[in-house]
């Protein structure tokens, strides 16, 4: 009908450009942030667009969320501002009866949003930590270049090598200083030295070449020295570390449900939060939509910014509460979701149904 494929319509052209405009302000920031992850030495700069399009990946649901809220609330207050509202109204047409039209619309949108924050997010999380890790756990005689000092992973080995080989896994005339965490200090020096995997420990294996230890400056000894035809360095973390190391954001959903603990609770509420933050702002957005023709379009914009930041950094609270053992998961999700959607409920009914707070009157006494 008329009134559902004009209203559709507009909320499709509203939606496509806010999403345009968030995303190119998200990947613009996301690309600052990858460049100075790569400057410091977090990420190889060779994968910055693939870190950059995980990340947004990663981002899309709460843009998507936002980009639905702005459609909505920027359609309808559109339609007041130029009195098409007026025109549904006295054809017998209430403020919920927006609604059907508007979450066939949404629809589509909501699902994806739940598909992206229960599978792509953790995936996207878990390929850009693969990335992170497999640069920062590189071989060691990788990171540097021909003549020139450099520190490990660590921090706690200084490297240098005089010449390598293409693949950059051997090297002449290796130089290694390191400091073991009882403060002892040894200097090695081999003719060559190449990286290789032994199981799943990377090592480092020298081959013609001395040691030199040196007792901790706190408790004095003696210097050794030594030579050896092989010498092997662990200068890599094994794989099952490396699975280990990676966080609440990049373990799959299905993980977070088997395994009861507070913290995979606290980042589960997340999720789900975030999936019923987009159908509450849907219906926030059909609520609080109005429009006066004497005020300009900043009153709604600053409303719609305000709800978002606020309802945004509350379900980052109670994830956090949540994790502390502050809160159930079950109850954040009544109290904070439910009571959201409970006070657009009302808003709207009282919108509708023209309900109105019963005010108290003052009479002057006589004289």
């Amino acid at each position: 009908m008329l009134f559902h494929s004009s209203l559709r319509r507009e909320m499709a052209r509203s939606f496509g450009a806010s999403l345009l405009v968030l995303l190119t302000i998200v990947i613009t920031m996301l690309l600052i942030r990858t460049l100075g992850l790569a400057n410091r030495g977090s990420v190889n700069p060779e994968e910055i667009l693939l870190v950059l399009t995980y990340t947004v990946i990663g981002r899309l649901p709460t843009v998507l969320t936002l980009a639905l809220f702005i459609a909505v609330v920027s359609t309808l207050s559109r339609m007041y501002r130029d009195s098409e509202m007026v025109i549904w109204f006295s054809s017998g047409r209430g403020i919920a009866a927006f609604l059907p039209p508007v979450f066939r619309f949404a629809w589509p949108i909501l699902l994806a949003i739940a598909v992206l924050v229960m599978f792509a997010w953790p995936w996207a999380n878990r390929q850009t930590d693969e990335l992170r890790s497999r640069y920062e756990q590189r071989g060691d005689l990788e990171r540097i270049a021909p003549g020139q000092f450099q520190e490990s992973s660590g921090g706690r080995r200084v490297f240098f090598i005089d010449k390598d080989t293409a693949d950059g896994t051997e090297g002449r005339n290796v130089f290694i200083a390191s400091t073991a965490r009882d403060g002892r200090e040894s200097i090695t020096s081999a003719r060559s030295g190449r990286v290789e995997w032994m199981g799943e420990q990377q090592m480092l294996l020298l081959e013609q070449g001395q040691r030199l230890e040196l007792a901790p400056a706190e408790a004095p000894g003696p210097v050794r020295l030594s030579e050896f035809r092989a010498y092997g360095i662990q200068i890599g973390h094994s794989s099952a570390s490396t699975e280990a190391a990676f966080g609440l954001k990049a373990r799959s959903t299905w993980e977070l449900l088997t395994q009861p603990h507070p913290a995979h609770a606290g980042e589960l509420s997340w999720r789900v939060g975030l999936a019923l933050t987009a159908i509450n702002f849907t219906l926030m957005g059909v609520a609080v939509a109005a429009g006066n023709p004497r005020a300009g379009k900043s009153g709604n914009l600053m409303f719609m910014l305000f709800a978002f930041i606020v309802y945004y950094n509350l379900l980052n609270l109670g994830q956090n509460w949540v994790t502390t053992g502050r809160m159930s998961w079950p109850a954040l999700m009544l109290g904070l979701h439910g009571g959201v959607f409970a006070l657009s409920a009302l808003w709207l009914a009282k919108r509708h149904w023209g309900w109105r707070l019963p005010m108290p009157t003052f009479s002057r006494a006589s004289a």
